[in-house]
């Protein structure tokens, strides 16, 4: 496993880090079990890192990631770094965006509790928020911190504009943002805008969502309880035609020796913007095949090999809590 610095705070963590997303339920079915299982692997592979959310489940993986960390919560705190997301609330039966200073309060209250910890080690804004001066919220964020509730302020899916707003305020330390070889927008101002002001980037998303990892086909199926089946990334000629990249992906894999899914892992670590890639696991096999991308260094030949590959895949984009 490979560690680094995130950004400019002392924050220094695996690589790659183990994602939660999947414990919320938005992915089918929850194995307990099993997603434990996977946490406690995911430490025995050198992984400090750990991404939650209040709005996956609304309290469900924050409680399944500090049941799994217990030992190291109560006993070694300094051992694991804890990610958690605030700013979606629930209203009926809908996520709605709230970052207002009240509504990170109560959330952050809650996602401390259901961690089982006195500190969050980085605390992001799920989603803008438009109706919430960026202001009010970076006071309220600067306002955990200096109540030792929080230790660093993050934001994920901002574009470089809303982090300037943001930054009028107080500093971004982190930016969580969607990343893959098949969604690259970022590139454009995003990441330069990081690598400017000195701002962390842990991304999610790198496998895209599971059609790099080389496991589906044209006739998978997703279950009605899954994100995916909603999403027209996952039907159709964009599908196809992804899915034929990734049949070359794995070709340019097996010369190399290495499985076709540890290759878009490493890809994204290859950009100098970006210091850690989110990878979710719900079973400790899965999370054994990922970490390995760490240590996988793809040279300059490689890179623009990569690049004539994804030459012809469809460009996409990801859920939003309105619409998961």
């Amino acid at each position: 496993m490979q560690y680094t610095r995130l950004g400019r705070t002392d924050l220094y963590v695996s690589t790659v880090a183990f994602g939660t997303w999947a414990f919320g339920g938005d992915w089918g079915p929850v194995q307990v079990d099993d997603g434990k299982a996977a946490i406690r692997r995911a430490l025995d592979l050198g992984i400090n890192f750990f991404d939650t959310a209040r709005a996956y489940g609304f309290g469900a993986s924050e409680q399944m990631l500090g049941d799994a960390l217990r030992p190291e919560i109560k006993a070694h705190r300094n051992e694991v770094v804890l990610a958690t997301k605030g700013g979606l609330r629930r209203h009926g039966d809908s996520t709605v965006r709230d970052s207002s200073p009240a509504s990170l309060r109560e959330g952050l209250e809650a996602s401390l509790r259901a961690l089982g910890t006195d500190v969050i080690d980085l605390y992001q804004i799920h989603w803008p928020d438009p109706r919430t001066p960026f202001e009010e919220t970076a006071i309220a964020l600067d306002a955990f911190v200096r109540e030792g509730k929080i230790r660093y302020v993050g934001v994920s899916n901002f574009d470089a504009s809303q982090m300037a707003s943001f930054e009028a305020t107080r500093k971004v330390d982190a930016l969580q943002p969607p990343y893959h070889l098949f969604r690259r927008d970022i590139e454009d101002s995003i990441l330069p805008y990081t690598l400017r002001h000195g701002i962390g980037v842990l991304i999610y998303g790198p496998l895209a969502h599971g059609v790099l990892a080389g496991k589906y086909t044209r006739q998978t199926v997703f279950p009605a309880g899954d994100w995916r089946s909603k999403s027209p990334v996952f039907q159709g000629e964009t599908l196809r035609r992804n899915l034929d990249v990734v049949a070359e992906l794995e070709r340019f894999a097996e010369r190399r020796e290495f499985p076709v899914s540890q290759v878009p892992i490493a890809w994204t670590l290859a950009h100098p913007a970006v210091d850690v890639a989110i990878v979710g696991a719900r079973t400790a096999s899965q999370i054994e095949q990922s970490v390995p991308a760490a240590d996988i260094h793809l040279a300059t030949a490689d890179l623009a090999q990569i690049e004539r590959i994804v030459s012809t895949a469809v460009p996409v984009g990801g859920p939003a809590p309105e619409t998961v």
